[in-house]
């Protein structure tokens, strides 16, 4: 039976952080039916962890494209927000993003802990500009990934041909 869409970016995602400690794959949007909005997933995670200080983690693109979401402007109800700050991209001044870091932005990573959700924190990263639309279209072209994600995905993308241009 072929794998689901969502079945191998689990897949990729397991093998991708296999070894590094305190991070877990989760698949309950995969198993949510329907469509599957992160609203729903953090609420569902701030029901298990009533407690716990709980991150969304996003990239400054996906950031800057919250004002579409599905009720984003509760997301900080739930969760802190942390950005990272990917290269080439600036954070907003203006518009309802640069009121939110305006009003919620942590002066540093250590407010994180000291309270459950609330604040958006922008974290810079050093890191190279790859985006998965690039990457995807260089497997498409036959370019070999091989030094821009873990051989374990890698040997997934191959064997799998999940991003054949047949697909």
């Amino acid at each position: 039976m072929p794998m689901t869409d969502g079945r191998l970016r689990l897949r990729m995602i397991e093998a991708a952080i296999r070894g590094e400690a305190g991070f877990v794959a989760d698949d309950r949007e995969l198993k949510r039916a329907g469509v599957s909005y992160t609203i729903d997933t953090l609420q569902s995670f701030r029901a298990e962890l009533p407690g716990r200080s709980l991150c969304l983690l996003l990239g400054m693109d996906a950031f800057l494209g919250l004002p579409e979401w599905y009720r984003w402007q509760e997301l900080t109800t739930l969760a802190h927000i942390v950005v990272a700050h990917r290269p080439g991209w600036e954070a907003p001044t203006d518009g309802p993003l640069g009121e939110l870091l305006r009003e919620r932005r942590a002066s540093g990573a250590e407010q994180l802990t000291a309270s459950l959700a609330g604040l958006v924190h922008v974290q810079p990263v050093t890191q190279l500009e790859i985006s998965s639309t690039d990457l995807r279209d260089s497997l498409r072209a036959g370019r070999d990934p091989k030094f821009l994600l873990p051989d374990r995905v890698r040997r997934i993308i191959v064997e799998t041909e999940c991003y054949a241009e047949s697909l």
